[in-house]
């Protein structure tokens, strides 16, 4: 399993559609046994809510890169962001008028008709370099090496983040990035704004499920390639399902890694009460139907039942400004409409 999986952000390099959701039937059911059936959850708008104040650069600014280079950044009126995830950053700091490209997973409207130089976090350099940035954002699993390479040594600020695993990470990886643009008020706002907003949301999970916790299962799905993988503790997925009231079936069952083959097996031993899928994975095995003809899928509690949640590949794992509307979503099809 590739590396880049484990991250928020960059985990699909596949094309976003737009939040879809498959929960529940009208029967009510108990905060461990999620709603049966299936239905389509509303449609979010693909957007990113930019901070109505204004950003102002301070620049020059210098930080230390996540891979040890100190980094002077003197202009922000390129910015060439390396992830899906650095780009809504980037784009809800104030500074989307400044980004000159995006990378594949950056699917919100505002960044759309942008060059894309990046797919599967393989970044082209000569593309990059073309756009005559004047700062690049990369994660650390953003490759190959050499790419990285030339655009630092052509003269260009690259600046290298860790990549937010959490929703701990939240934050800092909003101020990492204001800092790096020299705006630091706008990523404290920013930051603020967010945290404010999921602590919101996870004051809507039910009571119920303090007692009784549904069990899910994070699937990675990508059918044309056969793929088809259970999330574990590494995965990304935790902090998203615990706040959201759940439990990890694959941490939970003991899983270690970030993914590990499906297995009848493996799925017996996690027994979800529901799946957590990708729109796009779940698209790629034909929907629903094609989810339970996965071996071991079927035979589960949340096969059984077809309790299946499903969010959009360009927010699900990003764990930055848009969280909140993951674990609205997550907490919606999990216990119902909770507004």
């Amino acid at each position: 399993m590739p590396r880049s999986l484990r991250i928020a952000g960059a985990w699909a390099a596949v094309l976003a559609l737009g939040l879809t959701g498959c929960a529940t039937s009208d029967d009510d059911g108990g905060a461990g046994s999620p709603k049966g059936g299936t239905r389509a959850a509303a449609h979010a708008p693909d957007r990113v809510e930019p901070l109505t104040t204004a950003a102002k650069p301070a620049l020059p600014t210098t930080v230390t890169s996540a891979d040890g280079h100190e980094v002077t950044v003197k202009d922000t009126r390129r910015i060439v962001p390396l992830t899906g995830s650095l780009n809504e950053i980037v784009f809800t700091l104030g500074l989307g008028k400044n980004v000159v490209a995006r990378d594949i997973t950056a699917t919100f409207d505002q960044a759309r008709k942008l060059p894309v130089v990046t797919r599967a976090h393989d970044v082209s350099a000569e593309s990059v370099l073309s756009l005559r940035p004047t700062v690049v954002l990369a994660d650390t699993t953003t490759g190959p090496a050499e790419a990285i390479d030339q655009i630092r040594d052509a003269g260009i600020p690259l600046v290298v983040l860790d990549p937010a695993r959490g929703l701990d990470d939240v934050g800092p990886r909003i101020e990492a990035v204001a800092k790096a643009l020299g705006v630091e008020k706008a990523g404290a706002e920013l930051t603020r704004r967010t945290e404010e907003r999921i602590d919101a949301v996870r004051g809507t999970v039910p009571a119920s499920a303090r007692t009784k916790k549904p069990r899910v299962a994070f699937l990675y799905l990508r059918g044309s390639a056969s793929v088809y993988l259970l999330g574990g503790r590494e995965s990304g997925a935790s902090s998203l399902l615990e706040a959201a009231g759940a439990v990890d079936a694959g941490k939970a069952s003991g899983l270690r890694k970030d993914f590990t083959a499906i297995t009848s097996e493996a799925l017996a031993k996690a027994a979800p009460d529901a799946i957590l899928v990708m729109t796009k994975g779940l698209e790629s095995v034909d929907g629903v139907d094609g989810l339970l003809k996965v071996p071991g899928v079927a035979e589960t509690p949340a096969g059984l039942d077809r309790r299946i949640v499903s969010v959009d590949d360009g927010v699900l794992l990003n764990y930055g400004p848009r969280t909140d509307q993951v674990l609205k979503s997550l907490v919606a099809q999990l216990y119902g409409d909770t507004e």
